[in-house]
């Protein structure tokens, strides 16, 4: 897997807003477009730095302790992945069940994220947004057709929207 972000995104709520450093400015810079696909990543970036391994591991989890950095993962890239078909699936659930019914469908092995909207009515009732990737359209809609089964009675009506084109797989940037 190529392009791995390891400093995938700033939080624009930084608890701590101590300004950071020189070297933890060039650590964001050397990590935000993926990891080096190496066996020992951050003692890769600490050679880079002329700096411990250990210190790179400590850097990062302080500037993520201070909200200057929201998380380090993994961002697959489904097409790489012959995951062809992706539709966010829009659901109408009782707002008072949200939380529940957007826990069990985030949990799906399929749903790569899973969150509550605004509805905007009369024109979008919908609530729940879930993102499906499948090889097919076909597929994916009998993965929407999973999803519906579970939310059983609480399921009020959803729509799929199929993507077209990726428009962006990266986080914010930092210039060097």
């Amino acid at each position: 897997m190529s392009g791995v972000p390891a400093t995938s995104r700033l939080s624009s709520a930084a608890r701590d807003h101590t300004p950071v450093d020189e070297l933890d400015r060039a650590l964001i810079v050397a990590t935000q477009a993926g990891l080096p696909l190496v066996p020992e990543p951050y003692e890769h970036l600490a050679a880079a730095l002329g700096i411990s391994g250990d210190e790179v591991m400590q850097r990062l989890r302080h500037m993520q302790a201070r909200g200057i950095i929201r998380r380090i993962a993994a961002v697959p890239n489904h097409y790489r992945l012959g995951m062809t078909a992706n539709g966010m699936s829009v659901w109408n659930v009782p707002d008072e069940r949200i939380r529940e019914l957007g826990r069990r469908v985030g949990a799906l092995e399929f749903v790569s994220h899973c969150y509550h909207r605004s509805r905007h009515l009369p024109d979008w009732p919908y609530n729940l947004f879930a993102m499906v990737h499948a090889g097919s359209r076909e597929e994916v809609l009998q993965k929407v057709a999973s999803i519906a089964e579970l939310l059983g009675p609480d399921h009020l009506g959803h729509e799929v929207l199929f993507s077209r084109r990726i428009l962006k797989k990266t986080g914010m940037r930092l210039s060097a």
